[in-house]
This record gives C-alpha cells, sequence and structure tokens, in this order.
C-alpha cells in the first residue's frame, strides 16, 4: 500500500458528513417562503377552494354576496395570495397574519398596491380586530396547527369579530379514508387524539373526522356547504391528502 493510498483511506474514515439542518415551526415556514426550501409547492395564485366558494356565495339568493368595501380577515394567510385574489376580483379591504415573517414580507409585497395590510401574529393570540368588523373570515390550512385549546378559542374570535350574518371559509385536512393519515398518526403519533407530530415541520398537526369537525363549529355557526376531495386514492393506494371545505355562517341575528 502507498503512503499516499494510505492516507486517501484515513481521510475517508475520518471524514464526517455534516448532518443536515433541520428547521421546525416558523423557521421552517421562513426558509420555504425566503429562501424556496423546496419542501412545498407555494403559489402565489388564489386556492382554487376560496373561487369556488366565491361563485356560490353569489349564486345564493336573499345572501348578500362579497362587494367593494367588504371586511376580510385571513389567519395564517401565508403569502396573502387569497386577500389579494379578493381585493382585485371584489375590491375587498383585507387583513392578514401569519407567524411567518417572511411570509409577511412577501404578502406585503404581493399586495402593495391594494387596499390590504399584512402583520405578523400568532392564531394563539387573541384577534385583534374589533367585535362584528368583519364580513368574511378566512381559515384555509391554518387552526390544524393549533391543540384543542387553541382550536376553540380560534373559532370563538371568528365568530366575534364576524358580523352578524357574516362567512367562515374553512378548508382543513379530513382523517375519513385517508391513508396518509392513517400512517402519520400511526408513526408519529401526539398526545392529543387525531393529532400526529409532522415529520417535516415537527410540530403537531390536527385532523378531523367530518362529523367531529361540523360537531365542533355548529355550535357557533350555521353549516351551509360541505366539499370533500376525491383524489385521496387510486386503486386502494394512497395519493393526495384528503381536505374539506365547509362554509360557515355566523346567525344573521346575533
Amino acid at each position: 500500500m502507498t503512503i499516499a493510498y494510505a492516507e486517501q483511506n484515513m481521510a475517508k474514515r475520518n471524514f464526517i458528513r455534516k448532518p443536515k439542518r433541520r428547521r421546525h415551526g416558523t423557521s421552517f415556514w421562513d426558509h420555504e417562503y425566503a429562501a424556496g426550501g423546496g419542501n412545498l409547492a407555494l403559489s402565489t395564485d388564489p386556492g382554487e377552494d376560496l373561487e369556488k366558494f366565491t361563485r356560490w356565495l353569489g349564486r345564493q339568493k336573499n345572501i348578500e354576496s362579497l362587494h367593494q368595501g367588504a371586511r376580510v380577515l385571513d389567519v395564517g394567510c401565508g403569502n396573502g395570495r387569497n386577500l389579494v385574489f379578493l381585493a382585485q376580483e371584489f375590491r375587498i379591504r383585507g387583513t392578514g397574519f401569519d407567524s411567518s415573517t417572511a411570509a409577511i414580507k412577501e404578502a406585503k409585497e404581493l399586495g402593495a398596491a391594494l387596499p390590504l395590510s399584512f402583520s405578523v401574529s400568532s392564531m394563539a393570540e387573541p384577534l385583534l380586530c374589533a367585535d362584528k368588523s368583519q364580513d368574511l373570515v378566512l381559515d384555509m390550512m391554518a387552526s390544524h396547527f393549533l391543540d384543542e385549546a387553541g382550536r376553540t378559542q380560534l373559532r370563538n374570535e371568528i365568530h366575534r369579530v364576524l358580523k352578524p350574518g357574516g362567512w367562515l371559509f374553512l378548508k382543513t385536512f379530513l382523517r375519513d379514508e385517508d391513508l396518509h393519515t392513517e400512517r402519520l398518526l400511526k408513526d408519529y403519533p401526539a398526545k392529543e387524539a387525531n393529532t400526529y407530530i409532522h415529520p417535516v415541520i415537527g410540530v403537531p398537526e390536527h385532523v378531523y373526522f367530518e362529523s367531529e369537525l361540523l360537531e365542533f363549529y355548529e355550535e357557533r355557526f350555521i353549516v351551509h356547504k360541505v366539499y370533500r376531495s376525491h383524489q385521496h386514492r387510486s386503486k386502494g393506494k394512497a395519493r393526495k391528502r384528503r381536505t374539506i371545505s365547509v362554509y360557515l355562517q355566523k346567525d344573521p341575528y346575533q
């Protein structure tokens, strides 16, 4: 064995690969938005489910649709894409907040020319809106990161800030028949029922059965419409995560 070959083998044995840095919670989202982390496909297009909701709302008789100057709050707004869509299409005035500083920076850039305001805040805190001040609240893939107490507080806060007859558009993960969810609950269980620790983000994530979800929100809201995604299985195997969208209204007489 030559000296050079021996030194090369020694170098290989002594080389220690630097572990890849893991980011959890807010730092994960900051990295996704600021550096294009690549774990998620982040878009600036509005959510198709929200567009569907606005079309449905516009078809309803005796129900006021979105109008110029309507107030909309987006909890966990990400890069603000859904408020930007509503401001451009319906000329609403909107407020959005998110725990990610990088997401809010992008939201301010996207909505710079529109009557929108964005700030860094947590869903776990009381909403900084006056009672009965909002026409519509968006909770799109956001509140499932909260624990049971946090979800209850946010639901009650949304009810407080909505005007009588105001709307909550809710989209979240659905457990019914979703094979991805069953695997996550088995492999990464959390202390709370129907909750797992997300293997990438490293935070708890709650997944509802439809019956559980509707029972929870019917305590405060009128349920008008429920849509469930249907591309979660193919030939008995898991495909996309399953989601549910619910159109909820605050009692017009409250």
